[in-house]
C-alpha cells in the first residue's frame, strides 16, 4: 500500500460526519495549511505569527505589515468557516466560494484594486495577468465558467474524489475569478470539497511551490491533469507522514 492509499485510508476509518469531529482530526493541520497556503504567495508570512494568530488571536513584538497580519488573520476565520461550513453540510457552490473568498481578503485588497471596483467575495472586473503571461477567463466569462465547472463536480463518487479535486484546482486557478486571493481560496476551497467527499484535506507545502506552479501549468498550456494528480497524491502523504508513521499503517 502506497502511502497516499495509507493516508486515505487513516482518513476514513475516522468516519468524520460532524463539524466537532472534523476540528478534532485537523488539530495542528489547520496552522500548517494556513502557514503554508499564505507563504506560497506572501513570503513575509512564518509558522510563529500563523501559530500565534490561531491559538490566541493575537501575535508579540511583530514588526511585518499589516497586509501579512490580515492575511494570516483571516486565514483563521476562514479556518473556522471551513469546519461550520462542513458541520452545516453547505453545498460547495459559488455561494460558498465567494463567501470563503471574502474571509480570505478582506482588508487585503490594494488601492489600485480598490479604486477599480474589485471587492472581495465578488467575481472581478478587470484582466490581471497571472503566471507567466495569462490573465484567466475575461471577467465577463467568469460566472458562466465557474457555473459550468461547480456543475461538472456533482455527483462525484469518493473514489474519483482526487481527480475531481485536481480538476476543480486546475480550472479554477485556470480561470482566475477573482481580482486577487484565488491561490489562498482555490487550495482551501479544494480541501472542503475534498472532506465533502471523504478524502483527507492537503497541505500544499510552500518548500514545493516550484512544483505545484509546474502542475498547474501543465494544465493551462497543455490540459494535461496527471502531474497535478501526481504532485496532489505526494502532497497527501507528506501532509499524514507523521500520522501514518505514529499508526504504523
Amino acid at each position: 500500500m502506497t502511502d497516499y492509499a495509507k493516508a486515505v485510508s487513516l482518513w476514513q476509518q475516522k468516519s468524520i460526519s460532524s463539524g466537532p469531529e472534523l476540528s478534532a482530526a485537523l488539530i495542528g493541520h489547520s496552522i500548517a495549511f494556513a502557514y503554508n497556503s499564505g507563504k506560497i504567495e506572501n513570503d513575509n508570512i512564518t509558522y510563529n505569527d500563523t501559530r500565534e494568530i490561531f491559538e490566541r488571536d493575537g501575535v508579540t513584538s511583530y514588526t511585518g505589515d499589516l497586509r501579512t497580519l490580515f492575511e494570516i488573520r483571516n486565514a483563521k476565520e476562514a479556518s473556522e468557516f471551513f469546519i461550520n461550513a462542513f458541520d452545516e453540510k453547505k453545498l460547495f457552490d459559488e455561494a460558498f466560494i465567494k463567501d470563503l473568498h471574502k474571509r480570505l481578503t478582506q482588508n487585503t485588497y490594494d488601492t489600485r484594486r480598490y479604486q477599480l471596483g474589485e471587492r472581495p467575495g465578488e467575481y472581478k472586473r478587470h484582466d490581471y495577468v497571472t503566471g507567466k503571461s495569462e490573465v484567466g477567463a475575461l471577467p465577463e466569462d467568469v460566472p458562466e465558467e465557474m457555473a459550468e465547472l461547480l456543475v461538472e463536480l456533482q455527483e462525484v463518487k469518493p473514489e474519483n474524489a482526487l481527480t475531481a479535486a485536481a480538476f476543480f484546482h486546475a480550472k479554477f486557478e485556470n480561470i482566475h475569478p477573482f481580482a486577487d486571493g484565488n491561490g489562498r481560496t482555490g487550495r482551501l476551497a479544494m480541501n472542503y470539497f475534498l472532506v465533502l467527499h471523504n478524502h483527507p484535506p492537503i497541505i500544499i507545502h510552500e518548500e514545493d511551490r516550484k512544483k505545484y506552479y509546474a502542475a498547474l501549468e501543465a494544465w493551462d498550456e497543455e490540459l494535461q491533469l496527471e502531474p497535478l494528480k501526481s504532485f496532489l497524491r505526494e502532497q497527501t502523504a507528506k501532509t499524514w507522514a507523521k500520522q501514518i508513521q505514529r499508526y504504523k499503517i
